[in-house]
């Protein structure tokens, strides 16, 4: 019992109370701020091994962005990564972050389906698919549900079926191999449903997007619900984007 103490006095509370408002600790790299002083654009975009920076404006795509930092690195004067983690969006255009640009970015209240709010506002199970994905992201989203994140208590959970599911959660750059699979469990899922992509491979192909091996064709085919960046996405953005996204 002293030792339960202890522990309790040396490490606090391990849950954390308020996940819209908590600073992460480490090197966390989140939301970049691109000043506007002016660099070699040529250079600083030849950094990146995805193209996700842009040039005139300086620009960086956060759903091709790996989050190395190299570019930090090479311009600090000219990117800075933040640590704010809210960076989920439902508009594929609002993960591109200008240089100049200071707002949060945000879910769009007006795109968001009527029934997500009505029908997940309160419960929203989801059925998770690894689509060739490298466990990084699979990893955060688990660790999305320990006893720190606790995303259970939102009445937010992962379920084993897709029949008893309300949307998919898609990680991994989808390759020809899972295709069909995924195919299969979005349409096993009742209507209505939502789709979620998680991480950088997810939403753009990453690393991996001119490969021959990918098959991304169920990106044309269905609305995209909610795009969730990052190389692997941290569990407070997986969290607060899924907050946005039902209206809680």
């Amino acid at each position: 019992m002293l030792d339960h103490l202890k522990i309790l006095w040396h490490q606090g509370k391990q849950f954390i109370p308020d996940v819209r408002r908590v600073e992460v600790p480490g090197i966390f790299r989140g939301r970049p701020v691109i000043s506007k002083v002016a660099v070699d654009e040529a250079i600083l975009a030849g950094i990146c091994p995805t193209k996700a920076i842009g040039i005139s404006p300086v620009s960086i795509d956060l759903g091709r962005c790996t989050f190395c930092g190299e570019c930090s690195l090479r311009f600090p004067e000219k990117v800075l990564f933040t640590k704010d983690y809210r960076i989920a969006s439902n508009i594929r255009e609002r993960l591109i972050v200008k240089e100049g640009d200071e707002d949060r970015i945000s879910v769009d209240e007006e795109e968001i389906r009527r029934e997500i709010k009505s029908l997940f506002g309160r419960s929203l199970k989801l059925r998770q698919v690894s689509a060739g994905g490298d466990n990084s992201c699979e990893l955060e989203l688990n660790a999305a549900n320990n006893v720190q994140f606790d995303m259970s208590r939102f009445g937010i959970d992962f379920v084993a079926s897709p029949r008893h599911a309300d949307g998919v959660v898609i990680t991994g750059p989808i390759t020809k191999n899972m295709a069909k699979a995924l195919e299969i469990c979005y349409e096993a899922i009742p209507e209505p449903k939502i789709v979620v992509l998680v991480g950088t491979d997810a939403i753009s192909g990453g690393i991996f997007e001119n490969s021959d091996l990918l098959d991304r064709s169920f990106l044309e085919n269905h609305k995209v619900d909610l795009y969730i960046p990052g190389n692997p996405a941290h569990p407070l953005t997986i969290i607060n984007g899924l907050l946005d996204i039902t209206g809680r």
